[in-house]
């Protein structure tokens, strides 16, 4: 697939929606002092998007290969936790939680990222994981968690803006193929 100037206006105006949501009311300030944790969300966000861009490149190998790669990643943040953190042993209770994560909703997630970016449209695929922090909010203000205010609402606009702006053409053919006359 070709990156076409509606990806990038889609993604743009998304993520400035991400941005009004994870920010708030409050003054959007780049704070020096951040600095280290910015260049990790860059790395991070840069390794993500490098890993599913080549995995569309490598079709071949199978979707049950992420096993391997989850495996060897725990080995690599093990050593990584041994050299800068200080150990904390978890309690049974997170332990339990972090075995059960591990095996549903984030493991699940890894191997249907996977799938979906070997064998779906993956234009879609990175426009449609936008979603998550529009979900996660709608979650926390459904639980009472967060309250529902004016920038919750302008932000999700945006992202699902950006959402369809990214995805353009396949709106397109959607309502070319449902708008045709019988």
């Amino acid at each position: 697939m070709k990156l076409r100037w509606f990806h990038i206006l889609g993604v743009m105006i998304g993520f400035l929606g991400v941005i009004i949501l994870i920010n708030g009311s409050q003054d959007l300030v780049f704070d020096i002092k951040y600095i280290k944790g910015y260049f990790y969300a860059f790395i991070c966000a840069l390794t993500w998007s490098s890993y599913s861009v080549l995995s569309r490149y490598f079709g071949k190998v199978p979707t049950s290969a992420v096993g391997a790669f989850c495996g060897v990643t725990a080995v690599l943040a093990f050593f990584c936790h041994m050299i800068f953190e200080v150990t904390v042993i978890p309690d049974f209770k997170s332990i339990l939680a972090m075995f059960v994560l591990g095996l549903g909703p984030v493991g699940g997630a890894f191997f249907a990222w996977d799938y979906g970016v070997k064998k779906g449209d993956i234009t879609l695929l990175g426009t449609l994981s936008y979603s998550a922090p529009v979900l996660s909010t709608i979650l926390l203000v459904a639980f009472g968690l967060s309250s529902a205010n004016r920038t919750i609402w302008i932000s999700c606009a945006f992202i699902v803006l950006g959402s369809i702006i990214s995805s353009l053409p396949l709106f397109m053919r959607f309502f070319r193929t449902h708008n045709q006359p019988h």
